[in-house]
């Protein structure tokens, strides 16, 4: 019998992921005398753990080869390091981890807690690989000890395919905000240019190039107005927007590409919308940020988008891979009263309040390690 102490470790396919979403729940488990340990490709967060106490394991992964033989590797790795940590519970995040660090978790019969924060590709082009996954989730997910998802569309659908047990599931509010960071401040309403922002990873899926055509539409009338993108290039990812892409829409003037940033918060800050027309989310944490820190929103009717928009009362819902109707709900918000887009404002703050501050997540996390008696 193996003696498991007090660990707990969280898995993800970033560092970046884990130290930016979760580091909150990390520091809350240790002041409840966990040691908490953060398992991640190498990536310039890896480090930053280290000043909070936490111990970092690098674990090489694929994140985007869909290759299941291939990938049999990273649960053998997984396997081999949870066997020699002897953690007391696993928390899961990331499509990758979820499945593969359940088939090994299942295999040393460990407590595992898997997050299903947004169902990528695979469920957005539905095809053979979907179909896989689909598999590889039902084998991988049968022994969990709880599987969060974050929006009802896709925990409705685990259920229907029979990919999870219903008993095991549960829904959180997304991965939540900490609405004590991500705070308002006092905006200069005749402010000029009028400022879109659209924060995500510059990826087709997220819904970039229909961004880039309504603002190249909607500046034909409006030439004044600003058209932010904010996020990684990611080259590695079949979705990637290009460099060449991003600096051809540069150059012509349609949008400015400010990279990524480690302050968010500053951009958001001086946007007068937040925008993104994703195809399908767990739900954006981009929007909840935005949100937060009292930002009229613009996203699609779609998975998990819809979640953080009442249409007309904190912003505006689109049609889905539509640059026209992106386009006039732009112009929309544009064209609103000042007043009345304040209001909207403060209203997508009040919203994320009652429904996504990150402590209601964090104490859903402690309450169900709580009742595995860790």
């Amino acid at each position: 019998m193996l003696n498991f102490d007090k660990k707990i470790i969280f898995i993800a396919n970033t560092s970046w992921y884990l130290f930016n979403f979760r580091l909150n729940l990390m520091l809350k488990l240790q002041s409840l005398g966990y040691d908490v340990i953060a398992v991640a490709p190498l990536d310039d967060y890896s480090s930053r753990f280290a000043v909070h106490n936490i111990q970092f394991i690098a674990m090489p992964m694929d994140n985007k080869g869909t290759h299941p033989i291939k990938d049999s590797g990273l649960v053998f790795l997984l396997a081999l390091l949870f066997f020699k940590l002897k953690p007391s519970c696993i928390l899961s995040y990331t499509p990758k981890c979820n499945i593969y660090g359940a088939l090994a978790a299942g295999f040393l019969n460990r407590p595992i807690i898997n997050n299903v924060s947004g169902l990528g590709t695979a469920f957005i082009r539905e095809n053979l690989v979907t179909r896989i996954v689909e598999l590889l989730y039902t084998l991988s997910l049968r022994k969990s000890a709880k599987i969060f998802f974050q929006n009802k569309d896709d925990l409705a659908l685990f259920i229907d395919k029979g990919l999870v047990k219903a008993e095991l599931t549960d829904l959180l509010p997304g991965s939540g905000v900490d609405v004590n960071y991500f705070t308002p401040v006092e905006n200069a309403s005749t402010r000029t240019p009028f400022v879109f922002l659209l924060v995500a990873r510059m990826l087709k899926d997220k819904g970039i190039v229909e961004f880039v055509e309504a603002t190249r539409l909607l500046k034909c009338q409006y030439p004044q107005v600003e058209c932010q993108l904010l996020g990684f290039l990611d080259a590695k990812n079949p979705s990637a927007i290009s460099a060449e892409e991003m600096q051809a829409w540069v150059n012509e003037g349609v949008v400015n590409y400010l990279g990524v940033s480690d302050t968010v918060i500053d951009f958001l800050r001086q946007a007068d919308c937040v925008v993104l027309p994703s195809y399908r989310e767990g739900v954006p944490r981009s929007l909840l940020e935005a949100a937060s820190v009292a930002k009229p929103i613009i996203t699609t009717d779609a998975v998990g988008c819809r979640e953080v928009v009442d249409d007309g009362i904190n912003g505006f819902l689109c049609e889905p891979r539509s640059a026209i109707d992106l386009k006039a709900k732009m112009e929309k918000m544009l064209l609103l009263p000042v007043a009345e887009r304040l209001q909207m404002g403060l209203n997508s703050r009040e919203k994320v309040l009652k429904q996504f501050d990150e402590k209601i997540v964090i104490d859903r996390y402690v309450k169900i390690i709580k009742q595995l008696n860790i």
